[in-house]
């Protein structure tokens, strides 16, 4: 992975990553041409929108605990903001937020 900003990295296959502050981990989605789904992207490293919506499920420190199901994180990334939706699992649901920074030695 490579750093494009302190906002979004750059992975194989025209894939971003952007660190999810709900989730405490990154997040990628792929745009442009290629396999599986795509979202378009402002091309702002500092400011991102991708479209539609960014919908994530795991198994992460908040999924399956006791029976529960997994982890959801669905949001909206528009201008360097991520609006949690209300279907989220983590604390951050229904907030609008900064998009986190990378961690970067």
């Amino acid at each position: 992975m490579s750093l494009l900003s302190n906002k979004l990295r750059s992975t194989t296959g025209n894939g971003l990553t952007f660190w999810c502050p709900g989730c405490d981990g990154g997040h990628r989605v792929a745009h442009g041409e290629g396999p599986g789904p795509r979202w378009s992207w402002n091309g702002d490293v500092d400011r991102p929108t991708f479209t539609p919506s960014v919908l994530v499920r795991y198994d992460g420190s908040d999924a399956g605990q006791d029976g529960a199901p997994p982890a959801v994180c669905h949001s909206f990334v528009t201008d360097g903001r991520i609006q949690f939706l209300s279907d989220c699992t983590h604390a951050l649901a229904g907030q609008t937020v900064d998009l986190g920074d990378w961690n970067t030695p």
